[in-house]
């Protein structure tokens, strides 16, 4: 039995990348075939045995209470219709076992701001952070892989993946060294290096498991020039009082802040799905014959 039960989303963003899409509905609400963002990320932190889910919302973000709250009339409309799967499938969004909080962030300052946003909810007890943005399919589920290496050496844990060159200003970046199976010690983490000043190829992902040292050096993390709260700032700070480690977790990564990585999402978790993989296949099938004739030959 872990001492990891909470889990911070920071669902705070503008998410500008998607307008208009996202002008009145939030980034994190973006289905993938017929999931939300969120409800990945919230179902991926439940099978690591998150129990408290604390959402650190913004403006805007009103849709993301209401998905993971009763419906009654839909609930009424379904049962009435005896519609008992589609019943089932509500009712299963987020089981009676879970509790939802939810903290607003005035004014969106970054993701290190948002997640200090929690501090009260968590108090003195390790955490984790996920971010829906990365939709990471693991088996098992990436945060258990992580929250495994958290109880095994109960130092924070920071999520990475090997990138190429040119993503290094799109990621935080660690320096470390190997320290046991997928594990580096980390010594430095930098906030989107220029890929000439990146100390490695292994970039920082949205997920995290964190001692609640990390307030502290959150409270103290001066703003970037952009007025924002880094996250990866503040674990650097902590680097001077606890160990930190990162782990290369075994998964597949979409990158759905971006328009390609939420296509490419879209496309393999619709190939997956048992309703409509088969036909989804043979329209991809035939758009490509019809695209590229040539390949029948």
């Amino acid at each position: 039995m872990h001492n990891v039960h909470k889990a911070v989303f920071p669902v705070g963003g503008l998410g500008t990348r998607f307008l208009p899409a996202t002008k009145a509905s939030p980034k994190e609400m973006l289905p993938v075939v017929d999931k939300p963002l969120i409800q990945y990320a919230v179902e991926e932190a439940i099978a690591a045995g998150m129990t408290e889910l604390i959402f650190v919302t913004g403006r805007g973000k009103r849709a993301i209470e209401d998905h993971f709250d009763k419906s009654y009339e839909i609930e009424a409309e379904l049962l009435a219709r005896g519609k008992q799967d589609l019943l089932e499938l509500v009712r299963g969004i987020k089981p009676s076992h879970v509790d939802c909080f939810y903290v607003r962030q005035a004014e969106p300052r970054g993701l290190g701001h948002a997640v200090l946003c929690a501090q009260k909810l968590i108090a003195n007890e390790a955490f984790a952070v996920i971010l829906a943005d990365d939709l990471i399919d693991g088996r098992p589920p990436v945060l258990a892989q992580m929250i495994g290496v958290f109880d095994h050496y109960h130092c924070s844990v920071i999520g990475i993946d090997e990138i190429e060159a040119q993503d290094t200003r799109s990621h935080g970046v660690i320096e470390g060294k190997a320290w046991d199976e997928r594990i580096f010690r980390v010594s430095g983490v930098i906030e989107k290096p220029a890929p000439a000043q990146a100390p490695s190829n292994l970039g920082v992902v949205g997920r995290y498991v964190l001692t609640p040292g990390i307030f502290e050096h959150l409270r103290k993390t001066r703003p970037d020039a952009c007025g924002e709260i880094q996250l990866t700032d503040a674990i650097q700070s902590l680097l001077t009082d606890e160990q930190v480690l990162a782990y290369r977790y075994r998964g597949q990564r979409f990158d759905c802040g971006s328009k390609i990585g939420y296509l490419k999402a879209t496309v393999e978790f619709a190939l997956r799905h048992p309703e409509v993989k088969a036909g989804f296949a043979a329209y991809l099938d035939e758009k490509r014959a019809a695209d590229h004739p040539e390949m029948l030959v």
